[in-house]
């Protein structure tokens, strides 16, 4: 089937419309992110990819696409709200390194009261230290730790420490690779 340029480039900017209306803000949270919710289409969830920090308002789920390597940090904030951050194991381009993502979502959720901290993703892929210094932060003559399998432990006290929160409202499980949508 041929498509008429007319309709390629409207399914073009079908595409990525969505894209184009983030704020610079959203699109890149460390400095300047504002602390209230991103807000999103009633029943559309706020989608969040490698290197970034977004915020939902209550009743408004996230979206992880495409966890494969990386793992995913939810805050359920007491009001309701949630506030997630997708830790990528390799830095993305113009994105928040691992061991930036902790301390921009601990801006992001402020003095808010915390109800529970959801982590989720590859945990075999993970060293907890990762999440303190990047993979791309060792130097040459530096050995970049090595995870030996998944420490849920590890991880769990590396971002409660990271999040100023207790230990005990952190939960990390391993999950598939694909999409994950927390509601």
């Amino acid at each position: 089937m041929r498509l008429a340029p007319a309709a390629v480039t409207a399914a073009l900017l079908v595409l990525a419309l969505p894209a184009a209306t983030a704020t610079a803000a959203e699109a890149r949270p460390g400095a300047g992110a504002p602390t209230a919710a991103v807000r999103a289409v009633p029943g559309e969830a706020v989608r969040i990819t490698e290197g970034q920090v977004r915020e939902a308002a209550p009743g408004t789920p996230l979206l992880y696409p495409s966890v494969t390597s990386c793992l995913t940090v939810t805050v359920r904030l007491a009001g309701g709200g949630l506030v997630g951050a997708h830790a990528s194991l390799f830095q993305v381009p113009g994105e928040l390194r691992s061991d930036a993502i902790l301390p921009a979502l601990r801006a992001r959720i402020g003095h808010r009261p915390v109800r529970s901290v959801e982590v989720k993703g590859a945990l075999g892929a993970w060293h907890p230290g990762y999440l303190t210094k990047a993979v791309e932060a060792y130097g040459p003559d530096e050995r970049v730790p090595v995870p030996s399998g998944p420490d849920a432990e590890g991880v769990a006290r590396a971002v409660a420490r990271g999040l100023g929160q207790p230990r005990a409202v952190v939960a990390v499980a391993d999950v598939p690779d694909g999409d994950l949508l927390v509601r």
